[in-house]
């Protein structure tokens, strides 16, 4: 069956425009190529693995953060109790040690000797900011600096010139210089044998798991 255009012309069969007048007989529908579809996000590998990847120890790893803090202030409890008062030195390395283990229990991650040594770290900072409570503490309940002038004042004078290193801490200044320097020792002290017990408690475990 013939079609008509609407100016009068007949349309050969199938025509899309009227040879006439030229008017389009139909709509046209647009394909949408392949290469205009909406294309999914894709993840990388890199980025897959970076997100699936443990986080090691570090102070922005909350589990690492309380597992530090749980063995610091048990060291620190520990430490304090007279009949377990074996040094502290035994007690910051095993609060290193043991909280390489507890981090295991708690993650089922096995810590290398490097990561260990980080944890061990954390921890003694962490020990180091309760002693350091702990001990402002003591000073504002007692009279520290009567007590300190009095063990000043017992020690031996042998010489003119230990006299004035004496007379030198008595005085605020040398008292300041006397409490930052014992901090900083002790700084030094914990953060390095908790750091011994991470590192020491990483490796005895890993042997464990051979």
């Amino acid at each position: 069956m013939s079609e008509y255009c609407t100016c009068g012309a007949q349309l050969p069969s199938g025509a899309r425009f009227c040879h006439l007048c030229g008017k389009p007989q139909r709509e046209e529908v647009a394909e949408t190529p392949a290469e205009a579809a909406p294309a999914h996000p894709v993840i990388s590998i890199v980025e897959a693995a970076a997100t699936l990847a443990p986080l090691g120890p570090s102070f922005h790893n909350p589990v690492a953060v309380r597992v530090g803090f749980f063995a610091a202030s048990l060291a620190s409890l520990l430490s304090s109790l007279p009949l377990l008062n074996l040094g502290f030195v035994i007690w910051w390395l095993s609060a290193g040690f043991f909280s390489v283990h507890l981090y295991r229990k708690r993650t089922g991650q096995l810590l290398s000797v490097k990561s260990g040594a980080r944890l061990g770290w954390i921890t003694g900072v962490l020990t180091f900011v309760i002693f350091t409570v702990v001990f402002t503490v003591s000073i504002v309940a007692e009279d520290f600096p009567a007590a300190y002038r009095e063990r000043l004042n017992s020690v031996p004078v042998q010489n003119q010139d230990m006299q004035q290193a004496i007379d030198l801490l008595q005085t605020p200044t040398g008292l300041a210089f006397f409490l930052v320097f014992v901090l900083l020792f002790l700084f030094m002290l914990v953060t390095s044998m908790c750091t011994a017990g991470g590192a020491l408690g990483a490796k005895i475990l890993e042997k464990d798991t051979h």
